[in-house]
């Protein structure tokens, strides 16, 4: 076996290490995560260029399906995911957010069941972010956290057992420009995974949970078995048993969802479930069919959890998740309280109990929360409607969905100019914040992050490649699009204090929205505007 010395050789640290980071990049985490690095990168970067094969083919017209050479596992009833793990038997509300010190200590102290603590959508990943965020959830599992910011102070609560932790890395398809391995930027989901996992695995177990994980983006079982690889192999490393690591896949593709059989599959030993991805996935089906003018979607807002393809979608992945005993967890509640409009307020609220309501009689284990005012309505309607720590007993063999439900794109509605300048809005308003390090914006009382951004930058392109017409008669086409962003860019950038980065965001934004290019993310776009690469730190 190497030694620590051996695997830290070709390691380059480029960004800024503050005493306070130090026991984060320890010699052991770093020579860790090298290895990590050194054993699955070639097979991640194979994996990700499958992705734009199959992306080709979609642009040509060829319509996915489910696998003919995985219908074995799919039609073996047989088989099973793990059991659920200690902590995660309950997960009826599960509140998400970044991995800020404020938000981590709030987090935790909410009436809620787990704490998805997230490296991902809703986190800008410069180089502070990334570390702080580590030393925070270090900090936390220990029940350290606590501090002090002007006159207040953030404690941890000591009247309750606290929720239990899940840690969201990057996908597969980030890189971390501020950590190299000889010479090579380390995935971001190796990166994230590896460092949380080597230092507080043990401590976890040792405290009654255990090292779990939301793994995202995925396109493929193929990008699952990658995942399960990476378990066993960090289990191994540690002398940790083989299951003890738990990941819950959100479905966020319209390809994994012909796969979420498989992918369950893939992790059984590892599986804690699937998640309902819901503005990831809206992204995802206008991104893969951008080409085909017959998956052209009206205003975002048209776009609810009822309409048919994402209905289908739902019930597939309940139905799937039951039959292999783990848990589906239903999506995110994005509204912020309304404090200034008792109304309006009210009705925000009422939307959100709704929302619930559909997704605990569907048949979901769970449900996420963006801000700690919504659990209590959350609370309420699972308490209600499911008295069980999960209703996984609830098989829905009921549910009958085929690839063509998946894929059925009758959804009501227009095309406004209304719509378009709210997709400006949230896509301009999204990308200012993360060009200044923030990964999740308040805006109209939303909580929105990356992938509501995604989808506001979607339709815009999708609508202009193909010339829709909008409800008021306008065509949409690059000059027209690119008048309402500059009207958009203005009126927001004059609103905002000095400094602000809309203009530049606009810049980025412009070259995304006319239907000729179109960056495989937006926040590969922008990442180098957020990097801050200095001369290699001695390890």
């Amino acid at each position: 076996m190497a030694t620590i010395e051996q695997l830290n050789q070709g390691v380059a640290i480029l960004g800024n290490v503050t005493e306070a980071q130090k026991k984060i990049l320890t010699p052991e985490a770093t020579g860790f995560i090298a290895l990590l690095h050194r054993t699955f990168n070639g097979t991640r970067k194979a994996l990700l260029q499958r992705r734009v094969i199959r992306q080709q083919e979609l642009d040509k017209g060829v319509i996915p399906d489910f696998l003919p050479e995985t219908k074995h596992i799919r039609d073996n009833k047989t088989w099973r995911g793990a059991p659920p793990a200690p902590g995660l038997v309950d997960r009826r509300v599960e509140i998400t957010g970044p991995t800020d010190r404020k938000m981590v200590v709030n987090a935790l102290n909410s009436n809620v069941w787990t704490y998805m603590a997230d490296f991902e959508d809703s986190s800008a990943p410069t180089w502070d972010n990334m570390i702080n965020g580590q030393v925070n959830l270090y900090d936390a599992v220990r029940k350290q956290v606590d501090f002090k910011q002007g006159e207040k102070e953030y404690k941890l609560r000591t009247d309750r057992v606290l929720p239990t932790l899940i840690a969201r890395a990057r996908g597969w398809h980030l890189e971390e420009k501020h950590f190299t391995i000889d010479g090579e930027p380390i995935s971001g989901s190796l990166f994230d995974f590896g460092l949380y996992f080597f230092h507080n695995a043990q401590e976890l177990v040792n405290r009654g949970t255990g090292p779990y994980f939301y793994l995202p983006k995925m396109e493929s079982h193929l990008e699952a078995r990658l995942w399960n690889d990476v378990f066993c192999l960090a289990q191994d490393y540690i002398g940790m048993p083989r299951g003890t690591i738990r990941g819950t896949v959100l479905i966020e593709t319209i390809t994994a969802a012909f796969e979420m059989d498989e992918i369950i599959y893939e992790l059984r030993e590892h599986s804690s479930g699937l998640n309902c991805g819901r503005w990831d996935y809206i992204f995802s089906v206008i991104k893969k069919f951008r080409q085909n003018p017959a998956f052209v979607l009206p205003d975002r807002s048209s776009i609810t959890m009822t309409v048919p393809f994402m209905d289908a979608y739902v019930r597939l992945l309940i139905k799937t998740c039951h039959a292999r005993g783990v848990h589906a967890m239903g999506g995110m509640a994005a509204q912020i309280p309304i404090k200034d409009n008792q109304e309006a307020n009210d009705k925000a609220m009422d939307n959100v109990r709704a929302d619930k309501l559909r997704e605990v009689r569907a048949g979901h284990d769970g449900t996420w929360v963006a801000h700690p005012a919504l659990a209590a309505i959350a609370s309420e309607v699972f308490n209600k409607y499911m008295p069980t720590p999960n209703q996984i007993w609830n098989r829905r063999e009921d549910y009958q969905v085929s690839g063509n439900d998946l894929l059925n794109m009758n959804v009501p509605g227009g095309i406004t100019e209304d719509g378009i300048r709210k997709n400006l809005n949230i896509g301009l308003g999204y990308m200012e914040g993360w060009l200044r390090g923030i990964g999740c914006v308040p805006i109209n009382y939303l909580m929105e992050d990356a992938a509501t951004a995604e989808v506001s930058r979607s339709q815009l392109w999708q609508w202009c490649r193909h010339g829709v017409k909008t409800s008021e008669g306008k065509t949409m086409d690059k000059a027209y699009a690119l008048k309402l962003l500059r009207e958009q860019a203005d009126e927001l950038a004059s609103k905002a204090p000095k400094g602000n980065k809309f203009q530049l965001a606009a810049r980025y934004f412009e070259s995304q929205v006319t239907g000729e290019d179109y960056a495989d993310f937006l926040t590969s776009l922008l990442y180098n505007e957020i990097t801050s690469i200095g001369q290699a730190s001695k390890l």
